[in-house]
């Protein structure tokens, strides 16, 4: 059985509602069966395991508020609603992946509130929900009991990186990093090259996850702190170094670690093998590669930017200087501003 399958885009129609996978919500709501039916032409994220048995779902909407029919009402004009969510995880990535496309609809939607009602005995997505920053908010009854609310809130910060996800804070030092063109699209699938606008939710390729570990060895590596925000180079491999080197992403620090921080290859490797590009041969060959001391930066992936700005453009427009050291140096608060703007990024996912 292949528990980590390739997320699909599916139409209601297409799923098989007798799956064994849809008993339980069919026994907490009395309604699904026809609610399901009514969905045909609508479309879930979906994830199968090897035998083609659903391990994933997850239907999301766009509702204008305010949305009265919970209690406290939720006082937004615009939100998005996590309408139906289950998965059978099974010690993988699959809750991470769906939580991250929550959030790509959210940004992509541009709505600042993210909310989704669940029975209390779901204790497992519960967790994974406060997790990634949703708070109980309120309740909502219905005709098969009451349902807690839990909501997602981008206009405020905790300090708690994973918890904040996706936004930035626009106060922390930023790095532009540089990821060579033979791993930046494994390790930030979401920001394939293209000069043409991002569509970010119709990405769905299985390497997605918000977590990434990045492997280095630049000499201000040191410098980096916990919550410093990184700005994803991607440098050209064919063409005018101008026109093909872009930037693509912004993540977050959660964690850096020197090499003499790890007792043995066994702890940098339960480290660093889950979300990184490289597989066991190749970090061992990092760990011990003579010259500078090598870091491990875990990070969150925060924002695919829907425009990639070219080195061109970082220059004449953004204000970076073509002179630095492009594999990793230090820009200002100004020179990350142009950035996003440049990137067409939500001014929503980053709070000043």
């Amino acid at each position: 059985m292949r528990e980590d399958g390739v997320m699909q885009v599916k139409k209601f129609s297409e799923i098989d509602i007798t799956d064994s996978f849809f008993d339980t919500l069919k026994s907490s709501y009395a309604e699904f069966s026809d609610w399901f039916a009514r969905k045909a032409n609508e479309v879930a994220y979906t994830v199968y395991d090897g035998t083609g048995h659903l391990q994933g779902f997850l239907y999301i909407k766009g509702e204008n508020g305010p949305i009265r029919d919970v209690t406290p009402p939720i006082n937004a004009s615009r939100v998005l609603k996590v309408g139906t969510f289950k998965i059978n995880a099974h010690r993988t990535k699959l809750g991470e992946r769906f939580v991250k496309k929550i959030f790509d609809y959210a940004i992509e939607w541009k709505v600042n509130h993210i909310y989704v009602t669940v029975f209390e005995e779901h204790i497992g997505l519960i967790s994974l929900l406060q997790n990634y920053g949703f708070k109980r908010y309120g309740v909502k009854n219905t005709t098969n009991g009451a349902e807690l609310v839990f909501l997602k809130d981008f206009n405020t910060l905790t300090g708690n990186i994973v918890f904040d996800y996706p936004i930035i804070n626009a106060s922390s030092n930023k790095w532009v990093l540089s990821v060579k063109p033979e791993y930046h699209t494994n390790l930030f699938p979401d920001s394939i090259l293209r000069t043409e606008d991002s569509k970010i939710i119709s990405d769905i390729s299985h390497t997605n996850s918000i977590h990434k570990v990045y492997i280095g060895r630049a000499l201000d590596m040191p410098q980096i702190r916990v919550g410093d925000t990184l700005i994803i180079y991607r440098p050209g491999e064919n063409g005018p170094k101008l026109f093909h080197s872009v930037v693509t992403s912004l993540c977050v620090v959660e964690d850096i670690r020197p090499r003499s921080n790890f007792e043995s290859e066994r702890d940098f490797l339960d480290y660093a093998a889950m979300y990184s590009v490289f597989d066991e041969q190749d970090l061992l060959y990092w760990l011990h590669r003579p010259g500078p001391e090598m870091h491990a930066i875990k990070m969150t992936y925060n924002v695919a930017l829907p425009k990639r700005p070219n080195l061109k453009a970082l220059v004449e427009q953004a204000g970076l200087d073509r002179e630095a050291y492009w594999g990793l140096h230090q820009i200002g608060d100004e020179q990350f501003a142009n950035i996003l703007k440049l990137g067409n990024v939500y001014e929503g996912v980053v709070i000043h």
